[in-house]
């Protein structure tokens, strides 16, 4: 049995034994003989219920991010080590005036030369290669040689690694495919019209149709921030600091690329974004907008089930609305739950998804909810970031800092806008 129908099948039970509690036709305001058996019937088939839902949602939130492939490496496993030991700290040192001598960045040097070489991008900066976002994974399990064993690296081929900026990506979560290690424009073929079929009687021609194709383009775009550091955190060696800046910078770069996913107006330079598509589809609730409603998810879901769409299914909104959806209560003031809510499919709430929209006469105070097949949203990287240090910067120089600025180039695109839908409308 699916997982929504799970879902229904336990509130329906719930609400047919509040319905025995309320109406006990027993002596003394208690429930009858029969009442009580039924009563007992029913709780432990919830208890049933509930164990089902828990292996239920336990192996859709693992196909749900099974299905959120990443494509990368670049072939060359001695270069791609060598990335992974690129020093952010001393890349940027790198390009301060007087730390020659004092910081060995001979490593960072050759790798930026070598990323500007395979894709044919000079670096205003340093080239900083993607994977310096990646950790090895560590053994957490004893080995037989003793328990300090477990602190030894272990070795595996394959997706040996860890990556912070996509595991800070809220899309990626959801089941985003990444498309790493990118050169030049990258068109991919989309069938948007299949052969046809047709019944004829013996003897008779059949009617010639072909496929039609277009294509999604993805091509490079720059985001940028700005930011300072340190002239004492630059001479450091610590890998501790070293992870510092490396999730600090995760975590800007992950916040930006999830809003251009998200609400990215595809002008400007900006990539085009779920809710700014006029090609996705959208479920109105009203003409200033309304409250958020039950059915009004449901018809989220039914627009990307109508599309006959499969695939990491969904939802994604902010907290608002998550605040919202958990005050929805049933005609006995009970709360439904966030599982019943959104039909026990997987959900993410992040603030990156807006709640300043405007319909009517509602102005900036609506928010919006994505459902849809998250893998058919997809994040093309190129091969690496550029790095910029500005030592002589005015207010950075007084405080004996440096300036730093990082251009992330990347794009986003759809496989199929139908794929998702969005309610743009919520009061909440």
């Amino acid at each position: 049995m699916k997982l929504k129908d799970l879902l229904e099948k336990r509130g329906q039970t719930i609400a047919a034994m509040r319905q025995i509690a309320d109406t006990p036709t027993g002596q003394g305001g208690d429930l009858s003989e029969e009442q009580t058996h039924k009563f007992d019937e029913m709780r432990g088939d919830l208890a049933r219920l509930e164990k089902d839902i828990e292996r239920g949602q336990t192996l859709a939130d693992a196909e749900r991010r099974m299905q959120g492939e990443t494509i990368s490496g670049t072939g060359d496993n001695r270069f791609d080590e060598e990335c992974r030991n690129f020093s952010m700290i001393r890349a940027i040192a790198s390009q301060v005036p007087d730390m020659a001598g004092k910081v060995d960045f001979g490593r960072e040097r050759e790798v930026s030369q070598e990323l500007s070489r395979r894709s044919g991008c000079a670096a205003k900066g340093i080239m900083v290669p993607n994977t310096v976002f990646e950790r090895r994974v560590i053994s957490s399990t004893t080995p037989s040689g003793g328990p300090g064993g477990n602190l030894i690296a272990i070795d595996h081929m394959g997706n040996q690694y860890i990556d912070r900026l996509r595991a800070a990506l809220r899309v990626r979560q959801l089941g985003a495919t990444i498309l790493n290690g990118l050169i030049g424009n990258v068109e991919i073929p989309r069938l948007i019209g299949s052969a046809t079929t047709g019944w004829i009687a013996e003897n008779s021609a059949l009617t010639a149709s072909d496929s039609e194709y277009d294509k999604v383009t993805l091509s490079p775009k720059h985001c940028g921030a700005l930011t300072e550091l340190s002239r004492n955190v630059l001479m450091q060696s610590s890998p501790d600091v070293e992870t510092l800046v490396r999730n600090d910078f995760a975590r800007i770069l992950a916040e930006a690329v999830d809003a251009a996913a998200v609400n990215g107006a595809g002008a400007s330079n900006e990539p085009l974004g779920i809710i700014s598509d006029t090609a996705v589809p959208v479920v109105p609730i009203d003409t200033n907008g309304g409250a958020l409603t039950y059915d009004v998810l449901a018809d989220l879901v039914g627009s990307v089930e109508d599309a006959n769409v499969e695939g990491a299914m969904a939802f994604l909104s902010n907290s608002k609305v998550r605040r919202a959806a958990a005050k929805l209560k049933t005609t006995y003031g009970e709360p439904l739950g966030l599982d019943t809510v959104f039909q026990g499919l997987p959900r993410a709430f992040s603030n990156v998804v807006p709640h300043t929209l405007t319909k009517g006469t509602a102005h900036g105070t609506l928010s919006a909810a994505i459902y849809g097949n998250w893998s058919d949203l997809l994040i093309g990287y190129w091969s690496a970031f550029d790095l910029l240090v500005n030592p002589y910067e005015s207010v950075a120089y007084s405080k004996g800092a440096v300036q730093i600025r990082a251009l992330l180039t990347m794009d986003i695109a759809k496989r199929h806008p139908e794929s998702f839908a969005v309610c743009k409308d919520i009061v909440a």
